[in-house]
């Protein structure tokens, strides 16, 4: 069976704002707190949190959509890359997100889960906040 992870956030900036912060890697190493290599076009290369998050750009639909192909360090060498969809579309004044993580191994679940919001959710939010 497929594992499905999903969650929604809802940020301080409008949805086309919080969709070009993620794509900029000056500003996506901002509000994460660590260096992120990222490009807005399909085969562009990845890379965060010093390593431990890698993959390509699937698909960009501007403003609204990404799709990547997404691992971690904690997956195994003949665990397949998992599949992120983001997409990013207006709730009033902010903007609200919606991530569809697919095909995260059995034995990252818990941690992919959890990281979503320890690492992107709640410092995206701070880093907005003081700007």
């Amino acid at each position: 069976m497929r594992n499905v992870i999903t969650d929604s956030v809802v940020l301080p900036a409008p949805a086309e704002r919080l969709f070009a912060m993620y794509l900029d890697p000056r500003e996506h190493t901002a509000f994460t707190g660590t260096p992120i290599q990222i490009g807005s076009e399909p085969g562009a290369h990845f890379e965060g949190f010093e390593g431990q998050l890698s993959g390509h750009i699937l698909q960009v639909v501007a403003p609204r959509l990404i799709v990547k192909s997404w691992r971690s360090t904690q997956f195994r060498d003949q665990d397949p890359d998992s599949t992120l969809i983001l997409t990013f579309t207006a709730e009033g004044d902010a903007g609200r997100i919606d991530l569809v993580h697919l095909d995260v191994p059995d034995h990252d679940v818990a941690g992919v889960t959890e990281g979503w919001g320890k690492y992107y959710w709640v410092h995206w939010r701070d880093y907005l906040t003081r700007k």
